[in-house]
């Protein structure tokens, strides 16, 4: 049989013979290709507020932690567009070639690892803040700030730069190409049937789940380092665990797909064997909802932790926050 298989092979994907269950229903095709769509819609209502937020004020510009948050809220909105302007290609049925294709993923690959570096550098700032709060400023200072940003731009270029190559390696060598640049087809018809491309997305996959234990360890050694203190006791104990709650829940969000996908791609070492309409909802799964999903979140979360932001948005949308009135005696 030949190994790269040609557009005739989606229909292997979507069935695998006469008298088998076919391949999901439109209803639920449509709802998987409408959570990013969602997304979108949620990003686009508060990042750009909380964006416009952080710039224009000196005060919150000479934080640390607002200009990092500033840099997560960037890449994932991004992120998101670039999935957004994909689905449209891809719905409009516009046929694209390697060369676009690669470029499309490129970007959304640095865009991610940009967002998983920027909450590592946000775990630093914390532990600096707390572990060593009189020697914070000369630690982290504004201006080295500004180059770690550029710095995680920088090193987000290399993440996807192997398996984006060996992407094109693969189609400069195949006799047949697939001209729909869609991530969960590339994976099924592409990833599974290439080792090199397959060995370098797991990888990379594997780099990203190391970073983000990275930063589970440095919550966690933040945590049982300040456990003795009275950060978790008294009126401080709500907004402390609060805080870890957040970091915590988004963690767990951005783990999730990154273990699903590593999961199949060790499953796609018995492509044989495994069925490809099931390999295909998988990987619709993590590319539609578990990738989008902390993206969607993160805006919310963050913005309901911090004050200054939280203020902002109950302005914003015209809420009144509950007020403690205390009676003079």
């Amino acid at each position: 049989t030949n190994p790269h298989l040609s557009r005739k092979s989606l229909t292997t994907v979507c069935r695998k013979g006469e008298g088998e269950t076919h391949l999901p229903s439109v209803l639920n095709w449509m709802v998987l290709q409408l959570c990013p769509v969602l997304a979108f819609l949620a990003i686009l209502l508060i990042t750009p507020v909380l964006l416009v937020r952080i710039l224009s004020r000196v005060d919150l510009r000479q934080q640390t932690r607002y200009l990092l948050l500033a840099n997560v809220l960037f890449s994932d909105l991004l992120f998101v567009c670039m999935n957004i302007l994909s689905a449209c290609i891809n719905s409009a049925g516009v046929l694209m070639t390697e060369w676009p294709c690669a470029v499309l993923l490129f970007f959304s690959a640095t865009l991610y690892s940009s967002g998983v570096l920027s909450i590592t550098a946000m775990v630093l700032d914390t532990c600096f803040a707390v572990l060593a709060p009189f020697r914070y400023l000369a630690l982290w200072p504004v201006s080295r700030t500004y180059g770690a940003i550029a710095a995680i731009w920088v090193i987000s270029v290399f993440f996807p730069a192997a398996a984006v190559g060996m992407f094109l390696w693969y189609h400069s060598t195949a006799p047949c190409a697939l001209h729909l640049c869609s991530l969960p087809l590339l994976m099924v018809l592409t990833v599974s049937h290439f080792r090199p491309l397959h060995v370098s997305m797991l990888l990379t996959v594997m780099g990203i789940i190391f970073i983000l234990l990275l930063v589970l360890s440095g919550y966690l050694i933040l945590y049982f380092c300040t456990r003795s203190s009275g950060v978790w006791k008294g009126e401080t104990s709500s907004r402390a665990r609060g805080t870890f709650l957040i970091h915590y829940l988004h963690l767990f969000l951005a783990f999730c797909p990154l273990l699903v996908l590593m999961i199949e791609l060790m499953l796609c070492n018995n492509s044989e064997t495994m069925d490809p309409k099931a390999s295909l909802w998988m990987s619709l799964v993590v590319c539609n909802v578990l990738l989008i999903l902390p993206k969607a979140l993160a805006p919310y979360l963050y913005g309901l932790r911090y004050r200054e932001l939280c203020n902002l948005l109950f302005q914003f949308f015209h809420l009144n926050r509950p007020t403690t009135i205390t009676p003079v005696i």
